[in-house]
């Protein structure tokens, strides 16, 4: 089990790692040509709300429910059984999605106003969001149909297809925003129209794998399924709970329309390069141990149950830390290697930048919420998470109003990263209360060893930290680089930030012994 776990997990970094870079491809794309400005955020509005109940529907509160209950099937109940589930589960959701595809599409200029109320002060550019939304909105149909595909694939331990998918998303839209946007009056509407394809693209691209494993759902409307009932049950909690970290993203997106012309792009592009190591990493522990959470908590081993538990938040800790250092220390130059060209200026790179190291100071937090609600949704435990993400959000929320509104007040020239600061402390928050409430159930405890993982991660980290300050050059020398150098010196300094951690962890004795998953009743080694 534990080599099964972390070849999973490899195989999904990877793929992940994959879909990253061509992600970092794509915003590489989108700044160069688009930079930040008022269409640039228009169309980054239109594509975060699909995107963002996208995160809500398909990969937060359907893929956490689902898997449960097709483990469940699969492992207690026929194959017939498990057909008929996908069969109803994809009628009912499809049906449901699309009427909410065409909701979407007619309301989309009352979206619009719900989600960035500050464009309405510029007429040309709501209507330009509201134009790109009802391109962009098909994308929720397409790519929740996907997460189906992919939360039966996983189940079936093919992890490497479902990870791979999302690198389609990034050649649709570098491929529409080099060909398509150069041929139109309004260039974003090639990025829209990318979009669009994207979600098709995505999901005739699993169709075969699911042939190939018998497992093609022919759809059937399903509404009254005790199973669907069962996973709608689920859903509903788990569309706030899961996802509290992309709700605060919009409501961030909200507050960012009446700030400065440019605020909504720059936290975007911040945004994107958290989100690298967070896919990397937390997203691929979180996704690999679900079905294995779940199974542990069918057959009632308890014991297995906390000990994957603790394995994955070992694991976390060791590779995420020093991605949160890493982050922080170099948000300059990861802004002005990757962005800094063309149509993104250097005031850009700056205001990109503090809404990096904002949103850096809370990578962790938003990491251990990926995991930790791994270990509810896999009991079926819906409700405990939502009551975490409120009261997360709402101190989130709270501390939005103070920090934007001390950063104005104090003249402060990125009142935008206030917004990332708040995110960043109400993701601890939310990270907290869901390890309080899993060590007070006795559903997790942790395992030997937290003591000296800390000291040696800590170590190695502050190490990298003086490594990198000290070492790579001021800002303006990294503007004055030009591209190849820029990346050759990004490179040289990750290399050596690597370097350094992982030296010290070894000069301290840690090895790879030491994260592997051990059985509960045998001590993990120190």
């Amino acid at each position: 089990m534990a080599s099964s776990l972390a070849r999973s997990t490899g195989v999904v970094g990877a793929m992940t790692f994959i879909s990253r870079i061509l992600g970092f491809g794509r915003d590489v794309v989108l700044a160069v040509m688009f930079g930040a400005g008022p269409a640039m955020d228009a169309f980054l509005v239109a594509f975060k709300i699909p995107n963002f109940l996208r995160r809500l529907f398909a990969e937060g509160a359907f893929a956490q429910s689902f898997v449960p209950v097709l483990s469940a099937t699969r492992d207690q109940e026929s194959g017939d059984d498990v057909k008929n589930l996908v069969a109803v589960v994809s009628g009912t959701l499809g049906l449901i999605l699309l009427a909410m595809t065409i909701i979407g599409v007619v309301a989309a200029p009352l979206l619009i106003y719900l989600f960035a109320p500050g464009f309405a002060e510029n007429q040309s550019q709501f209507d330009l969001a509201a134009s790109l939304l009802r391109l962009t909105f098909p994308y929720l149909f397409f790519i929740s149909l996907t997460a189906l595909a992919g939360g039966i694939l996983n189940t079936y331990g093919r992890f490497a297809i479902p990870a791979v998918t999302p690198v389609l998303l990034n050649i649709c839209m570098i491929g529409a925003a080099v060909l398509i946007a150069p041929m139109l009056s309004e260039p974003t509407f090639g990025l829209a129209i990318g979009v669009f394809v994207a979600g098709l693209v995505q999901l005739l691209f699993q169709l075969p794998f699911l042939i190939r494993l018998d497992r093609l759902p022919r759809p059937r409307w399903g509404w009254a399924d005790a199973k669907v009932r069962r996973i709608l049950k689920l859903m509903l909690p788990i569309m706030f709970g899961s996802s509290i970290a992309q709700i605060m993203l919009l409501l961030d997106t909200i507050v960012a329309s009446f700030l400065a012309s440019g605020s909504v792009s720059w936290l975007y592009y911040a945004d994107r390069l958290m989100e690298f190591p967070l896919g990397v990493f937390s997203v691929a522990i979180a996704t690999v141990i679900l079905p294995s959470l779940s199974a542990r908590h069918a057959s009632r081993s308890t014991a297995e149950f906390s000990a994957t538990l603790d394995w994955a938040l070992k694991l976390l800790m060791v590779m995420g830390l020093p991605a949160m250092v890493g982050l922080y220390v170099m948000a300059g130059p990861l802004v002005t290697t990757l962005f800094n060209y063309r149509s993104f200026a250097e005031h850009d790179v700056l205001m990109s930048q503090y809404a990096l190291m904002a949103y850096a100071l809370g990578f962790m937090g938003f990491s251990i919420v990926k995991v930790l609600v791994t270990g509810f949704y896999s009991r079926e435990d819906s409700k405990t998470p939502v009551r975490c993400g409120v009261i997360s959000m709402i101190s989130a929320m709270a501390m939005n109003l103070i920090f934007v509104g001390v950063f104005i007040w104090q003249d402060w020239p990125a009142p935008h990263a206030g917004l990332a600061l708040a995110g960043s402390l109400g993701a601890f928050v939310n990270a907290g209360l869901l390890y309080r409430y899993l060590r007070a159930s006795g559903a997790y405890q942790p395992g030997s060893g937290w003591g000296l993982l800390w000291l040696r991660t800590g170590l190695g980290c502050l190490a990298m930290a003086l490594v990198l300050h000290f070492g790579a050059a001021a800002l303006d020398v990294w503007m004055a680089r030009d591209a190849l150098m820029r990346v050759a010196w990004l490179a040289c300094w990750i290399g050596s930030g690597m370097l350094v951690y992982f030296g010290i962890l070894a000069l301290l004795g840690m090895r790879p012994g030491h994260l592997r998953l051990s059985h509960p009743d045998t001590a993990s080694p120190g």
